[in-house]
């Protein structure tokens, strides 16, 4: 009978103890999975350079994970997620031309399937609307096919990227669009551009109207002139137009990336949770 029992006991321990392995075993996996879906996302439209990737590499500072959009340039979005994959956190990048918004279906199982595999994730949080070009001419000179390159680039890829997006964000999220100080004063040779940069101002204070159901908030970040690849790189590359926006900004210098991108990881953060629908002007205070 002692031998019986002792067996039994002998059995009923083993038995614990690989229940107890294989517990142990699946731990890590089942934390790393819970630690994926804790994790914030943002999706940075145009974040392979500039703005983008400057707002890329902050929001990951801040613990957030990110995917950034490229048009063209593969390498520099891959080096963004290397950078950003340094700092500890998850990043992806993904084709999209913004101005194609036949191919926003395609983009959003792209998308989809990338935060299932990479992220464990359905959704994500964040969308900044970043992706730009520029044009400089003055009005009678601006042609057609200028003003569509910065319609469908500025406002109707944008407009119609955030409506294929809403299934995928979060509620309480965030949405920010970039627009441009040339909004609140004029300069001439950016009158399309500027425009396109007015209606996305009106269309965030409808998308905060409409969104505040879901708890996403909507605000515009207007920056100034900005040392980056923009227009031909002019602000960053030109010492005459560096010198001329430094005289005409209160602080007395031109905007680097990097002012921009601790603007943006700010918004993201849980202490901005009550601005929306505002215009944040960032141009460190041109033409005040």
């Amino acid at each position: 009978m002692g031998g019986f029992i002792g067996s039994e006991l002998v059995n009923m321990v083993r038995k614990w103890l690989g229940q107890t392995w294989r517990k142990n075993a699946q731990e890590p996996e089942r934390t790393r999975k819970m630690a994926k879906s804790a994790s914030k996302i943002a999706l940075i439209t145009g974040g392979s350079r500039g703005l983008g990737r400057a707002a890329a590499e902050h929001a990951a500072q801040h613990g957030i994970d990110v995917v950034v959009t490229y048009r063209e340039k593969k390498s520099e979005a891959e080096d963004v997620v290397r950078r950003v994959q340094a700092s500890g956190r998850q990043a992806a990048a993904l084709q999209l031309d913004v101005g194609q918004v036949s191919t926003f279906d395609a983009f959003a199982k792209s998308l989809s399937s990338e935060l299932g595999e990479k992220f464990g994730r359905k959704t994500f949080d964040y969308l900044i609307n970043n992706t730009g070009q520029g044009v400089h001419a003055a009005f009678a000179d601006t042609t057609e096919a200028q003003f569509d390159a910065l319609l469908n680039v500025h406002f109707k890829g944008v407009y119609f990227l955030t409506q294929r997006m809403l299934p995928l964000i979060e509620d309480g999220g965030r949405i920010i669009n970039v627009s441009t100080g040339l909004t609140r004063f004029s300069m001439a040779g950016y009158s399309a551009y500027a425009a396109m940069k007015g209606a996305i101002e009106v269309l965030t204070h409808y998308l905060a109207k409409e969104l505040g159901e879901r708890r996403i908030t909507v605000n515009t970040v207007a920056p100034g002139g900005v040392a980056t690849d923009f227009g031909g790189g002019a602000v960053r590359d030109n010492a005459d137009v560096a010198r001329y926006v430094a005289s005409v900004t209160a602080l007395g210098r031109v905007g680097q990336p990097d002012d921009l991108g601790a603007l943006f990881a700010a918004l993201l953060s849980d202490d901005a949770r009550w601005l929306n629908a505002q215009r944040i002007e960032a141009s460190g205070g041109m033409f005040v």
